[in-house]
């Protein structure tokens, strides 16, 4: 029998083995030695990592969408597939998690302190020169055009 401080120390000691005991436990329905305040703090990071994911994509997507406009003569076929990508994940993302697309502004606002980071980090250009809060559209953002030149 497993008892909660074996549980707990488990989690600590080897993350992997406490989740597979957890799926053991809670399919066995022995709900009385399941590690409920670990798994509930598990749960709510996993929540947390989905909404970090749109952010991260979306700050990638920003820089690069920031970078295709304010450096024309620098545009390349990999700025134009990271657009691609990103804007693809991203919608995937929300296709498979529905209920982030209430936080889709929020995301975008906070994301785009990432994009100016992006350009700053990646090209010539000053990010304190540049719009300080996001001039793109959610259209813009996922529909708008972005031509390989050939």
């Amino acid at each position: 029998m497993v008892t909660l401080m074996q549980t707990t120390t488990l989690y600590n000691q080897d993350f992997y083995a406490w989740t597979q005991q957890q799926v053991e436990l809670l399919k066995a329905q022995r709900w009385e030695q399941v590690d409920i305040d670990n798994l509930i703090e598990e749960l709510d990071s996993l929540g947390k990592q989905q909404r970090q994911e749109l952010r991260n994509r979306l700050g990638v997507l920003l820089g690069h969408l920031l970078k295709w406009r304010y450096q024309p003569e620098a545009r390349s076929k990999s700025w134009f597939y990271t657009i691609k990508e990103q804007r693809e994940r991203i919608l995937d993302h929300l296709a498979e998690n529905p209920s982030l697309k209430p936080y889709l502004p929020e995301a975008i606002t906070k994301a785009y302190k990432d994009g100016l980071n992006l350009v700053g980090r990646e090209t010539p250009l000053d990010p304190k020169r540049l719009p300080q809060t996001c001039l793109f559209s959610e259209a813009e953002i996922f529909e708008q055009a972005v031509e390989l030149e050939s």
